[in-house]
């Protein structure tokens, strides 16, 4: 993307919307590799739980991820001529840092300890979440059902498909925190007293049970880079 006046907003946007892909990805495919040796009952307590750090340290890449792939959205669209009156000057800047606070909170969720002030931050961020949902898909139905939303007239209704998958992609991550909720409790019980039966019942059903969300979160986030790519249906070329 570089021409004669060098690099552009518009580019250095699509290269960065380019590497959160990647390492979005990227990290998740670690994330759920690690997950396979956590639930190996042959493996001693040690090593498993080698496999758990190894697991929540390599989860923190999508997650930034996810964050951040909403600013460098409206940047592109920022950056782009038909969404630059609307997203371009204080709008932007509003995304980027109401987005880092969120990233803070993500960050603050990753590092919390039991405790009141950890389970605050935890309801936050989970609340955040929710909100994004509801507000992104209700932005992609007005985007996909407007003739002309928000005054663009080159039928973004890919947008519409774009912000859709993303908002997705949040509520799928809500739903594997929900499914991996009785993981903490195993897990704890099986460094305590050891194996059994019924531990690793739990243990593997609660990592089994993400698991169809997280593949969905990955044909998503692979549905939103076509979408942006192909733009399908526009009008503007």
């Amino acid at each position: 993307m570089v021409g004669t006046h060098g690099w552009t907003l518009h580019s250095w946007a699509i290269l960065l919307h380019i590497i959160l892909f990647a390492y979005w990805l990227g990290g998740d495919l670690g994330v759920f590799y690690s997950s396979r040796f956590i639930l190996k009952p042959e493996l001693s307590a040690e090593a498993r739980g080698v496999a758990v750090k190894v697991m929540h340290v390599v989860d923190m890449s999508p997650r930034i991820c996810l964050v951040l792939f909403l600013p460098s959205g409206v940047t592109l669209m920022a950056a782009d001529e038909l969404g630059r009156d609307l997203f371009y000057g204080w709008p932007l800047a509003a995304v980027w840092v109401l987005s880092l606070a969120w990233l803070g909170l993500v960050i603050a969720d990753y590092r919390r300890r039991p405790g009141r002030f950890g389970d605050a931050v935890h309801r936050t961020d989970f609340a955040v979440r929710g909100a994004l949902v509801a507000g992104l898909l209700g932005t992609a139905a007005y985007t996909f059902v407007a003739e002309e939303p928000f005054g663009v007239t080159s039928n973004p209704k890919w947008l519409a498909g774009k912000v859709a998958a993303y908002a997705l992609c949040i509520a799928g991550g809500l739903m594997i925190r929900v499914k991996l909720r009785p993981f903490g409790a195993a897990w704890g019980t099986l460094l305590a007293k050891g194996s059994s039966p019924e531990v690793e019942r739990d243990i593997r059903g609660a990592v089994q049970g993400s698991i169809p969300y997280v593949l969905l979160i990955w044909a998503l986030v692979v549905v939103a880079a076509v979408l942006g790519v192909v733009k399908p249906g526009t009008t503007a070329y």
